[in-house]
């Protein structure tokens, strides 16, 4: 049997959360209905998804309902576990129990499961379109900083395992990887060897040395300018270049290809270079627009990447989870088009 994490991992505004602040206001006034007629029918509430997506946020959502229902004692629940691939309108999650208890919750964990399992998903393809190539997580710039934690377990589940914050890496017990941003190379006047040495100089010697080098849109005079002055300190040569440029190596192949960003032409150029001159040991990282599409059409080719750096598009799509009733005191109830779907699958929560 699979481990799930404990309720007392999370931390919820339990008394916001029992008073409604984050619930849509329809579930606020059902419960008060319900209590106010004193009608409490036992339902059972089944969770699906119309896609074939990695289900997380499954644990949170067992914690919140412990947590933050109304006599949680009285709710049974049923669920797959965080990791899971389901397939469309496959049941990931039965809750069981007067209406009346959890009513409140469901904005809450429906929310927790979109996120996650968008997350989730994005990244295990991105994981397989990698073949077994390190991918970096690097999206946390793009969304507020108070979701980095669930993000970085979600990300964890979906099988990244570096991580750009401390945060994001809370939950595989890591700390944030990344070394020289654009910003150092400017403060040091646009002189990126200057930035590398510093770097090299003051931060600890257990940090790769991975040096960005397409500042100066040069990413194969550059490379080798860190190369020949770092040596076999240098660990990787970092890719950036923007969708919008056309690295200066590329100028005179142009004609057959697209030569915008981090191009195929563009790593071999780099690659070749480094190795010409006896650095075959340094590690290319490329980033800058990566998906899992782009990816799979650069591991097809046999571009030679070591590592994926990936940011905005692990947070693309729009997966969301529908919660239904489907049953009403031990009797088939829910509305048109719905119908109670058991599934073997599911494992009772202790």
């Amino acid at each position: 049997m699979k481990n799930r994490l404990p309720v007392e991992h999370f931390h919820f505004p339990v008394e916001k959360i029992k008073a409604g602040y984050y619930t849509d206001a329809y579930f606020l006034r059902t419960e008060e209905i319900l209590n106010g007629d004193n009608h409490h029918p036992r339902v059972m509430m089944q969770l699906f998804t119309r896609e074939p997506v990695v289900v997380c946020g499954i644990d949170e959502t067992i914690a919140l309902i412990k947590t933050c229902a109304h006599n949680p004692e009285n709710i049974t629940i049923y669920a797959l576990h965080d990791g899971d691939e389901v397939a469309p309108w496959e049941t990931l999650m039965t809750i069981e129990g007067d209406l009346a208890d959890f009513a409140h919750l469901e904005t809450i964990y429906l929310g927790f499961l979109a996120r996650q399992s968008r997350i989730a998903t994005n990244v295990r393809r991105v994981v397989k379109a990698a073949n077994g190539k390190p991918v970096l997580f690097f999206p946390a710039r793009y969304d507020t900083y108070q979701t980095q934690e669930s993000d970085g377990y979600a990300a964890m589940i979906g099988g990244i395992k570096g991580f750009s914050t401390d945060a994001n890496a809370l939950a595989s017990n890591g700390k944030g990887l990344g070394t020289i941003p654009h910003a150092l190379i400017a403060a040091y006047n646009g002189d990126t060897l200057a930035a590398t040495s510093a770097f090299d100089k003051y931060v600890a010697p257990d940090i790769a040395r991975i040096a960005l080098v397409d500042f100066d849109n040069d990413c194969v005079g550059t490379t080798l300018q860190v190369a020949r002055k770092l040596g076999r300190k240098l660990a990787g040569v970092r890719l950036d270049t923007s969708g919008t440029m056309v690295d200066k190596s590329l100028l005179s192949q142009m004609g057959m290809f697209k030569p915008t960003g981090v191009c195929k032409e563009l790593v071999h150029n780099v690659r070749t270079a480094l190795d010409a001159e006896g650095f075959d040991y340094v590690k290319i990282i490329v980033s800058g627009g990566f998906d899992a599409e782009r990816i799979k059409e650069f591991e097809a080719l046999k571009v030679p990447v070591d590592t994926y750096a990936v940011g905005s598009s692990l947070f693309d799509g729009n997966i969301n989870f529908t919660a239904d009733i489907v049953m009403v005191d031990g009797k088939e109830c829910a509305k048109a088009g719905r119908v109670h779907l058991p599934n073997p699958r599911l494992e009772l929560v202790k």
